[in-house]
Order: C-alpha cells, then structure tokens, then sequence
C-alpha cells in the first residue's frame, strides 16, 4: 500500500517493480480504453499485489482517485482493466437540543462532519448571525450522511430540514425544489417564504426614479457637476423605506449633504445606505429583517424634494445597485405551496417532537 509521490507516473512505478519499458509499453495500450494512465495525481492511495514466490512477481496494481471507486489492471493472464464502484448507503439522522458553546461545538460532540456548519451558515447567512446565538438557544436538524460499503463514513450528504431558536423565535428552513427535477433546491421557511433573502430591487414599494448613480451630473441644489453614487427614489414625506436585505444597522445620523441616513451591513461583501430621511426608525447595531421599514422618505440634507437616494457597497467601493447581477427575492409560486407543505410537514413535526 502507498501514495502516488510527487514525480511519479504509472511508468515509473511498474518499472519499480522489474517490469522493462517495453513490457510497460505493452500494458499501457492494452488498458488505455479503460484506464488513462495520465489521470493518477499526487496523494492518492494505490496498493500492488504480487504472488509468494521467490520472485514476487506483480499481479495486480490497484488505483483509487476516490473513496467510492477504485481501478483494478490486472497483469495475471492476458492484461485487462475494469473500474469497481463502492455501493454507497444514505442514512438520515436528526438531532436536536440546546446549545452549550458554538454550533460547530455542538455537532462535534454528537461526531458529524463539520462540513455540515458550513452548510448550515450559508442556508441561514440572511436570517441568523451565528454569532449571536446564546447558550441554551435550541436547535433541531435533519440530515442525511453517506456510508460506503455499509461501515466507512463519508460525511454529510444534504441537509433535509432545520430550527434554530434566534432572539426568542424559531426560524425554520426546508430545501424545495421549485421546478421538479431540475435539481435547483431554495431554502424556504415553514410558510413558504424564501430564507434566503437576497436584495429587493429598491427600498421603496412604489418606484419611481429620479437621478441614477452617475460618474458626473449636475448637482440640483449645489449646480454643480460632481458624481452622483447612489439611485435616487422620489416618494412623498412619510413613505416607508425598507432595507433592501438583512443585516445590522452599522450607522445611523445626520450630516449636511446626507440628511437623516441608515446605513446597513449585510455580510462581509455588501451594504447599503439610505440617504434624506424625514425620519431614523432603527438604532445602531440593531439587527434588520429583508423589508423592515428602518426610516421615512423625507428632504433633510441637500436634497429639493422628498426622495431617498440608495447607495450601494460592495467590497467597501460604491456601485451601481441598478448594474449589480444580483439575485431578486422571489416568493414561492402559490401553485407550488401545496406541494411544498406536503413535504414539509412531516419534516416539522418531526423536529418539533424532539424540541
């Protein structure tokens, strides 16, 4: 038994074992329909057999690029090749309690792969800061995990259902294929709305453009040209605004050109900042849902009319929101809900029996 070495090919190593280059030649065109030689990679485990006998003469060279598969040259009669693939068995497990430490913590002690909190994370990156998770917070999820040949573990296969209990509310998550057999799952909560929020097109409800971001225009209070790197929304005084998606207030205040402003962080790459309100509804650091009304359309600053202007960060540079590829938050089609409860009811009640 060995790993492939930096340096070695399938040449190398049969010609470590007595066998000449033309015989290795001959071994090379007789698989090459079923095995490309050039394929092994650094890393990967292979295993020799050789016979008993005084010359322990190569029988077989055995080659495994994964966990679930292996190539088999066999070199005892006439040379042939074939390829074996390890039956995989998929078992679901769920489980359930409160938290004592971290999340990954908690999956460590009942030995899941960690690959699981990663997944987990990203389902829920637009509706729970992890790190804000208190201890005694419960949870509850469902998962498959893979075993090959019935007994070796190989990790998390796909996460079936979740809860987490996150500032006093249980915030559920259920994978659903939209459209059946595509292979295109989305995240959505126990009513169907989609978890994931991504970016509403604008903040306002009704929009009605005024000014888009631009590298030079001309100011309308100041006259004078100068960039302009927001969208400006023109709505009566009063009007709610909305965070476009989740996040934490990262500033709230007033300044001469700004007026009254919000501005929000939503994860690592993106914020956004509301410009002109009338008035702040929300306090620095509190934590913001998709759609919540953080403020209302107001003049304040330098502005001649009841607007918002929406800014844009990604990657700490102001973009133009407008010319971002950014996924919309789209709700579930109402003709897909009664499919999507079928499947999903079974799933909640189970995890809501083990809370």
């Amino acid at each position: 038994h060995d790993t492939i070495r930096s340096g070695d090919t399938f040449g190398s190593i049969m010609e470590s074992q007595n066998l000449d280059t033309l015989r290795v030649y001959d071994i090379v065109q007789k698989i090459k329909e079923g095995f490309d030689v050039r394929s092994i990679r650094t890393g990967k485990p292979f295993t020799m057999l050789r016979e008993k006998g005084r010359y322990a003469k190569l029988k077989a060279f055995i080659y495994q690029p994964d966990r679930q598969s292996y190539y088999v040259v066999d070199l005892r009669d006439s040379v042939s090749v074939y390829k074996k693939i390890r039956p995989i068995l998929v078992k679901e497990r769920t489980i359930a309690g409160a938290l004592d430490g971290s999340l990954s913590e908690a999956l460590q002690k009942e030995k899941v792969d960690i690959a699981l909190v990663s997944q987990i994370t990203k389902v829920y990156a637009w509706s729970i800061d992890f790190f804000k998770l208190k201890k005694g917070d419960k949870f509850g999820i469902t998962f498959t995990e893979r075993y090959i040949d019935d007994t070796i573990y190989d990790g998390v296969d796909s996460l079936k259902a979740a809860f987490f209990e996150y500032k006093g509310k249980k915030i559920y998550a259920f994978p659903f294929e939209k459209v059946e057999g595509s292979g295109k799952l989305a995240y959505f909560d126990e009513d169907g709305k989609a978890l994931k929020s991504f970016f509403l097109k604008a903040p306002l409800k009704y929009v009605n453009i005024t000014s888009r971001f631009a590298a030079n225009r001309l100011h309308p209070v100041q006259g004078i040209w100068k960039a302009h790197k927001g969208t400006d929304y023109a709505a009566p005084t009063g009007t709610p605004i909305m965070t476009t998606a989740s996040g934490v207030v990262e500033q709230t205040g007033y300044t001469a050109g700004n007026g009254n402003f919000v501005k929000v962080k939503h994860d690592r790459t993106y914020s956004t900042q509301y410009l002109h309100m009338s008035r702040i509804l929300v306090r620095r650091g509190q934590r913001v849902t998709q759609g919540d009304v953080i403020g209302r359309v107001g003049s304040t600053g330098l502005a001649t009319g009841p607007h918002v202007c929406y800014r844009f960060w990604k990657n700490g540079v102001q973009v133009d929101a407008l010319r971002l590829k950014l996924p919309n938050a789209e709700p579930m089609d109402k003709r897909e809900l009664p499919r999507f409860m079928t499947q999903m009811k079974p799933l909640k009640q189970h995890l809501d029996s083990l809370a």
